[in-house]
């Protein structure tokens, strides 16, 4: 099956960073999200994450143009009927998408294959609500989209062979990525061993056996992390990074994935990392570290 139409649900930051990464490989896009003003909002940041590409001569103004035309912003789902990918990157409420994923199924053609970007949510539940769980699969992307040229392909118990290969030539043929096959477990192998010492970073703090820029640093230089730890964290954003470490431990029961004292503490005080502006570190309007 050809793809040339792909449809994204879900425009923050996660949906952004997809839905721009398609429309970069030559792909029509169909953003989808709830009002006209945050579609507008996620428009907004996606050009400015081209500019920013243009500044650093990656792009010219008419690639940008070009990039920016393939990206089609809907506020109603039934435009998703003409795709034959969707994509669903919404909140990692697991309720809120299995309700989607029951739309998705009786709005788009028995054909087309529903793919979920959920880091740590089963999918052979979320697949469980609709009439296809075989075309259920899972499209894990890694922040930031279009810098990590990786995907964990994760399949539910029901997801057939032929929708893993049609997601896995999707993967490395369409997009360039590299696509790594993943059997149904909490966290997957990412955002498992991500989180494990994303916590231990923020243990290490408490005790203050170092300062933050310097935890950071030690991973960037010492380990070619792209990011440390605790930059990392605040890009996921630190609620989200708490509800995965939550739905960890819940799920395995072992005492290395309970979520850190200061974890908890940060997201009581609304301190989410890039999306308040601040976590660990500060940051502005475009993500930027201050």
């Amino acid at each position: 099956m050809h793809c040339s139409r792909v449809g994204v649900v879900g425009a923050g930051t996660m949906g952004q960073g997809i839905a721009e990464m398609l429309a970069w490989q030559g792909l029509d896009v169909v953003l989808i999200e709830r009002s006209a003003e945050k579609l507008e909002q996620a428009f907004e940041h996606i050009e400015a994450s081209l500019d920013k590409q243009m500044e650093k001569w990656a792009i010219t103004a008419s690639e940008k143009k070009l990039i920016l035309s393939r990206i089609h912003k809907e506020t109603d789902m039934n435009r998703l009927a003409v795709c034959e990918l969707v994509i669903e990157s919404i909140n990692e409420d697991l309720e809120l998408k299995k309700q989607l994923f029951m739309q998705l199924d009786a709005i788009c053609p028995p054909h087309v294959i529903l793919a979920s970007n959920t880091s740590t949510l089963s999918l052979t539940e979320i697949a469980a609500v609709t009439e296809r769980p075989e075309r259920v699969i899972g499209l894990h992307f890694l922040y930031p989209v279009s810098k990590i040229h990786l995907v964990e392909i994760v399949r539910g118990l029901k997801t057939s062979e032929e929708t893993f290969a049609f997601t896995k030539r999707f993967a490395e043929d369409t997009i360039q990525k590299r696509g790594i096959q993943v059997y149904e477990s909490p966290g997957f192998v990412t955002t498992r061993l991500i989180c494990v010492l994303i916590n231990e970073a923020m243990h290490t703090l408490s005790e203050r056996v170092a300062s933050a820029e310097d935890i950071d640093t030690a991973m960037r230089i010492g380990y070619s992390f792209h990011y440390g730890p605790l930059e990392m964290a605040d890009r996921f954003g630190l609620d989200s990074v708490l509800a995965a470490m939550e739905r960890m431990f819940r799920e395995f029961g072992d005492v290395k994935y309970r979520p850190a004292v200061l974890l908890k503490q940060m997201v009581r005080a609304g301190q989410l990392g890039t999306k308040t502006g601040h976590g660990f570190f500060r940051y502005d309007r475009d993500g930027d570290r201050v």
